[in-house]
């Protein structure tokens, strides 16, 4: 959490408050500032502490590292989502689409085979067939 700050530019920094703040009264700033890091800090390790007192021994077993939000890329969560191999069904409750599978009929073989999925037309489909092919969609000019 450098906030883009570089060597130089605090350097720049510390020059224009010497200016500002003046010599004399410089020593009780960094004093003060120095009070506030060394609280900031008790009360960081403060909540530490409370936490691993409330979590027990399984914070330390926590990888913070993974709950991290910077981490996360929603473009890179939804490629390897994409690219998974879809996970197998099991042969039995294998079925045509629609059909529903009780689970006596899953245990017992099946005694003639299992008729070819039926076809499902999907919603492009629906719309172009409702549309005809090539037409342009209806347009409300009233709706925008």
């Amino acid at each position: 959490m450098s906030f883009g700050l570089t060597f130089d530019k605090l350097i720049i920094i510390g020059v224009i408050a010497v200016f500002l703040i003046g010599p004399d009264r410089l020593p009780g700033y960094a004093a003060q500032l120095a009070k506030v890091v060394r609280s900031l800090r008790s009360m960081a390790d403060g909540a530490k502490d409370r936490m691993r007192e409330e979590m027990g021994p399984e914070f330390d077993e926590v990888d913070w590292k993974k709950l991290d939000p910077r981490q996360y890329d929603p473009r890179r969560i939804i490629r390897e989502a994409l690219l998974e191999d879809p996970v197998p069904t099991p042969p039995a409750a294998a079925t045509a689409v629609g059909e529903a599978v009780d689970a006596e009929d899953a245990e017992k073989p099946p005694s003639e085979p299992a008729a070819a999925p039926r076809y499902v037309e999907t919603a492009y489909e629906i719309r172009q067939r409702r549309l005809g092919k090539g037409r342009p969609a209806p347009y409300d000019a009233e709706a925008t």
